[in-house]
């Protein structure tokens, strides 16, 4: 049984970007890329056609994940196309339910797959210090970690 799974921030350059290169190896590493889709969106257009933000993509590296998806919009289409839109906190999940046609994709909190970490989203760290990234990274990590244990057993 295959399941496709969409990440959303406010941009699509950040987290939501980190959170499907993250969720993107860690799929690879268990072998099931067969098994489990993944991409990325954004709430807002502002940076639509764009690679991820240079420093998350530069903090990601270090850490071993390559980020290389393009920002994009998400769509009502994608309530259809996906089984699980994960936001990543409480105003991309409004925005993302205002948009829900009212069947198709959950939406869930990334949050709600931490295992480690108690946090209520995961932070924004566009206009912060670059320690801002590493807590995001460290935040998503936990995530899809959670995220891909459940997955593994569906």
């Amino acid at each position: 049984m295959k399941i496709s799974i969409l990440f959303v921030c406010m941009g699509n350059i950040c987290r939501s970007p980190a959170a499907e290169g993250i969720f993107r190896r860690m799929v690879s590493d268990a072998d099931l890329e067969h098994l489990i889709e993944i991409d990325s969106a954004a709430t807002h257009e502002y940076h639509t056609g764009c690679q991820a933000d240079e420093r998350m993509r530069r903090i990601a590296r270090s850490r071993g994940y390559e980020l290389e998806s393009i920002a994009r919009t998400i769509a009502v289409e994608d309530f259809q196309r996906f089984d699980l839109i994960i936001t990543m906190d409480e105003d991309n999940y409004d925005r993302v339910m205002a948009l829900h046609p009212g069947q198709g994709a959950k939406v869930v909190a990334m949050v709600d797959y931490c295992e480690v970490h108690e946090v209520d989203e995961v932070p924004d760290p566009y206009y912060g210090d670059e320690a801002g990234f590493h807590t995001v990274i460290d935040i998503l990590e936990d995530g899809c970690y959670g995220l891909l244990k459940r997955c593994a057993k569906i």
